[in-house]
């Protein structure tokens, strides 16, 4: 979605916050240098995540974390009025200030923390306004670290914390939970060519750009795209990034819905596309995908978003909502990303799919029981995004999360803050409490979604999992071991029609396993043993005797097949049993409770 009011940043205030573009980056060799010299300003402060944890300390920053911003503000406020407090604390406090809480802030108090830019030169890059001699924030700018990225700053529209109101329906997101989720989902191995699917504010292209050759990113949003571009431009050092920009050509002679200098490559390294979802990379393949697309279930109210400008008339949240009825949005992806893979390609993706459940005529039509196990006659909560992969397609879905109707209606409307204006919240849960039931809706599943297009045609494989534990952060190398584990598996079956390569394997149990036993006073046996991961998905099997004597034994010197039917015969198996003693240590293997020591076979 553009912005199509004139640039009102500089040293007069918008007549309201709607009115403000976002950070200026464009190719004026001038405007490129005041962004590099906001980048030198703050590494000198230094503006870091560990410089503003210490400032604030455990007890603000948890509190700032809740978006709780009174205890961060009192802090501040004596930090910036203690005339004993070190210059450079008092600098990092405006800063702080400024643009993670959004308070204005006088101007020389910003010109000492930014002596280089200034004040003056911050509200030119349209990073706020000047009145009464003080700063106005119009943009949240944080700092952001990570292992493959180190110190970086991501900015993006101010949050309701910061503006004290509902968001805009234009607004662009800047890290959040989910963001962070999916970037440590990612498996991280070097690749060719990447595309940030509905980039935002850029921070999944931030972290692609390390392990990419070439990283595609693509928005409906002009404004998200703006925001790309800016945060690409101040992050260009850390990032090795060359400012050398330039139009992309059109392809075929057709015009790509060119607006406001997109479509755009920064340094060879990257390219923006403005457009709906996968159009802007017709015909176009990856290595790897990454998306945390606008997913969330909306009602629909008849407008939708213009799709070439992303400019809408009824307030629709484009940041998150795709403008497709119920978990339309996410069906199409997964059924259509695999067309973008290149062979042996991997997608990974946020989502919400629908469960359809009964209906109770006394609740007017409204959903009366999950769908699940638990209800034989009723189809899982994998029965649809089963249904949207397509054949040849590897997938694996993790549900991590539940809400029924109400609680998801509560979620979102609190998520903008609609709460602030309690009749747009009422009118709001209403509507999602009347599209829910249209369509039967008892719950509503949040997950992760990996797809894979084989590197050579074959039949897919679908795995479907609920985990409700707490996952190593991040997940991205684990879930990368756990593919190669289950290809390793599944290969072996496909070839063989059972697990003969598997009986070849010298196996051992991870460090992070242990051993759980359960039984009653006296007891002579235990009733339940539980084997459970420290790390990684850190799932928890329940496992038989046979099972927990075969972990029990394998440190690796002998072969499965040598260990099953050592078990097998100390505890007087049959051939059946013996057999789901191999299938059982085939899935311990997949689930990562074992791990191959010895060089794989050829042919798994």
């Amino acid at each position: 979605m553009t912005d199509p009011r004139p640039n009102t940043a500089s040293t007069e205030p918008p007549f309201n916050h709607a009115m403000v573009d976002p950070p200026r980056w464009d190719r004026d060799p001038d405007t490129i240098a005041a962004v590099a010299v906001l980048a030198a300003d703050l590494r000198a402060l230094p503006y870091t995540t560990d410089a503003v944890g210490d400032l604030l300390g455990d007890v603000v920053t948890a509190a700032l974390e809740r978006e709780q911003a009174e205890p961060a503000r009192r802090r501040l406020a004596q930090v910036m009025h203690d005339a004993g407090a070190p210059g450079s604390q008092r600098a990092l406090a405006a800063v702080v200030s400024c643009w993670m809480l959004g308070d204005p802030v006088p101007t020389a108090t910003l010109d000492a923390a930014l002596p280089t830019l200034t004040a003056a030169g911050s509200a030119e890059l349209n990073l706020g306004w000047i009145r009464d001699e003080a700063f106005h924030p119009v943009v949240d700018l944080s700092p952001y670290s990570t292992d493959d990225l180190g110190e970086v700053w991501v900015a993006s529209d101010q949050t309701a914390l910061q503006t004290r109101t509902t968001l805009p329906s234009w607004h662009v997101l800047g890290i959040g939970r989910a963001s962070m989720t999916l970037a440590g989902n990612v498996i991280r191995r070097p690749v060719a060519q990447a595309l940030d699917l509905g980039t935002g504010c850029g921070i999944q292209t931030l972290h692609l750009l390390p392990h990419a050759d070439h990283v595609t990113a693509t928005d409906l949003s002009v404004r998200a795209l703006e925001f790309t571009a800016f945060n690409l431009v101040l992050n260009a050092e850390a990032l090795g990034l060359d400012l050398n920009l330039t139009e992309v050509p059109e392809r075929d002679g057709q015009p790509q819905g060119r607006r406001r200098g997109f479509p755009l490559t920064l340094g060879g390294r990257v390219t923006l596309l403005q457009g709906d979802l996968l159009e802007p990379v017709a015909g176009s393949r990856f290595d790897l995908v990454v998306s945390n697309p606008p997913y969330v279930i909306t009602p629909r109210s008849g407008s939708e978003p213009d799709r070439f400008t992303g400019e809408v008339g009824d307030g629709i949240n484009t940041y998150r909502d795709g403008g497709r009825p119920g978990d339309r949005l996410l069906a199409e992806l997964v059924a259509t990303l695999p067309e973008h893979l290149e062979p042996g390609g991997m997608a990974q993706m946020l989502g919400n799919w629908e469960i359809r459940g009964t209906t109770d005529r006394a609740t007017n039509g409204a959903p009366d029981r999950v769908a699940g196990a638990a209800s034989p006659q009723l189809p899982g909560w994998d029965v649809r995004p089963r249904s949207w992969v397509p054949a040849g397609v590897d997938a694996w879905f993790i549900q991590r999360d539940l809400l029924d109707p109400a609680g998801y209606a509560e979620t979102w409307l609190q998520d903008s803050s609609e709460q602030l204006d309690p009749a747009r919240y009422t009118a709001g849960y209403r509507r999602y409490l009347e599209d829910f039931g249209e369509r039967g809706v008892a719950a509503v599943g949040f997950g992760y979604v990996w797809l894979r297009r084989p590197a050579a045609p074959r039949a897919g494989r679908i795995r479907t999992e609920v985990v409700e534990s707490e996952l190593q952060q991040p997940l991205g190398p684990a879930w990368g071991e756990a593919v190669d584990r289950w290809d390793l598996v599944a290969g072996d079956t496909e070839g063989t029609g059972g697990l003969t390569a598997l009986k070849e394997l010298h196996v051992t149990v991870p460090g992070d396993v242990t051993e759980e036993r359960h039984q009653r006073f006296g007891s002579d046996h235990p009733e339940v043993i539980l084997a459970r991961q420290g790390g990684g998905f850190r799932r928890t099997a329940h496992v038989d005797t046979a099972t927990a004597g075969f972990l029990s034994a394998a440190d690796g010197e002998f072969s499965v097949g040598q260990l099953t039917g050592a078990v097998a015969g100390l505890l007087d198996l049959d051939e059946a049993g013996e057999r789901a003693l191999v299938a059982a240590v085939a899935e311990l293997l997949t689930d990562g409770f074992l791990t191959v020591t010895a060089p794989i076979p050829s042919g798994m």
